[in-house]
């Protein structure tokens, strides 16, 4: 009982030492998100946000019974020309792809997420020179913001940090 202390200690310790608090895994079979805009000027920000906006009515709608990733990617690929009309409105060129994409380290409410290549389902605009919005399609995460509940409350726990309460309770 003491090794599991002292192996629970360590661990601790070395996780708060690297801030491990602060990543959160997102499941491996997610699919996620991401619209890049053309450039940083204003409209171009601007008009990737009203695209999201857009997008995100459209596809909770479509992917809220989604039960599976392969099941998400059929929705997508079925509706494409639902998601292409919306693109449409804009009159920006665009190109749409769904594979493995790379992803920069994002930072959101407080929890970081590396950087690396992911499934996914990417629109580019224009140049897509600008910065870029993303969010986990499935599960549906981003998709649960976008119906306007109050999700401020999630509650995120370390594992370790759990074991050791219990252990020293």
């Amino acid at each position: 009982m003491k090794k599991i202390i002292y192996i629970g200690l360590v661990l601790f310790i070395l996780c708060s030492f690297f801030n491990c608090s602060k990543n959160y895994l997102i499941p491996e079979d997610s699919i996620r998100f991401r619209i890049i805009a053309n450039s940083n000027s204003n409209i171009d920000q601007t008009t990737k946000l009203q695209i999201k906006r857009d997008l995100e009515s459209n596809l909770f709608k479509l992917l809220e019974n989604s039960k599976s990733p392969e099941e998400t990617k059929k929705i997508l690929e079925d509706n494409e020309n639902v998601i292409k009309s919306t693109l449409d409105k804009y009159n920006i060129p665009y190109t749409i792809n769904y594979g493995n994409n790379y992803f920069p380290t994002k930072e959101y409410k407080g929890v970081t997420y590396d950087a690396g290549s992911y499934e996914s389902y990417v629109i580019s605009l224009g140049e897509a020179k600008g910065n870029n919005w993303w969010c986990v399609m499935y599960p549906p995460l981003c998709l649960l913001e976008s119906q306007g509940d109050n999700y401020n409350d999630v509650e995120y726990k370390s594992y370790f940090q759990e074991i050791i309460k219990k252990l020293t309770s």
